[in-house]
């Protein structure tokens, strides 16, 4: 097979690859940006534990992801600056992110990067690649339960229509 047998990590990434993986990389310090700001505005123990988790998985993507670009020649996308800490009580009440609002900006990031990943790893011509972003989209998912669960759990989850009342099957 030649250029494309053998150890995946010794193979070139296509350009659709490391399209992908700068554009994860970049979407990952995004999120770890807001996810920052968000832990500043979050009240509720559980939604801060989420918070963390959301935020050590985003560095550890950014870290991977940057390392197989820098490692195949490519330069990643630049990092933005770290978020200090805030005290919630010093952020004023008109300005602050509600924990409900928080809950679902981080569920509707997490299915957008569920896509993302799954994105990666049908366009993946290397192994690695692949079983990283499926790594990657295992995790998302496992976060995304936790994120479900505990917006039930709190009421603050709105549902799209219900359907309550189901029709009457019609026999022919």
């Amino acid at each position: 097979m030649g250029i494309l047998s053998g150890n995946p990590k010794d193979e070139p990434m296509h350009y659709g690859e490391i399209s992908g993986v700068w554009q994860f990389s970049l979407a990952a310090k995004g999120s770890l940006s807001f996810y920052q700001a968000f832990l500043n505005h979050a009240g509720d123990k559980d939604l801060r534990k989420i918070l963390d988790a959301l935020i050590d998985q985003a560095k550890l993507e950014i870290k991977e992801c940057d390392t197989l670009l820098t490692d195949n020649g490519i330069a990643p996308a630049p990092a933005l600056p770290e978020r200090p800490p805030v005290k919630l009580e010093d952020i004023p009440v008109g300005a602050r992110f509600t924990d409900p609002e928080i809950a679902a900006k981080i569920a509707s990031d997490t299915s957008l990067g569920l896509v993302a990943c799954s994105q990666v790893m049908g366009q993946s011509i290397r192994e690695d690649i692949g079983a990283l972003f499926a790594k990657y989209h295992a995790t998302k998912t496992a976060l995304g339960v936790k994120i479900l669960q505990m917006s039930k759990e709190k009421g603050w989850l709105i549902p799209p229509p219900l359907q309550v009342k189901r029709p009457e099957a019609v026999e022919v």
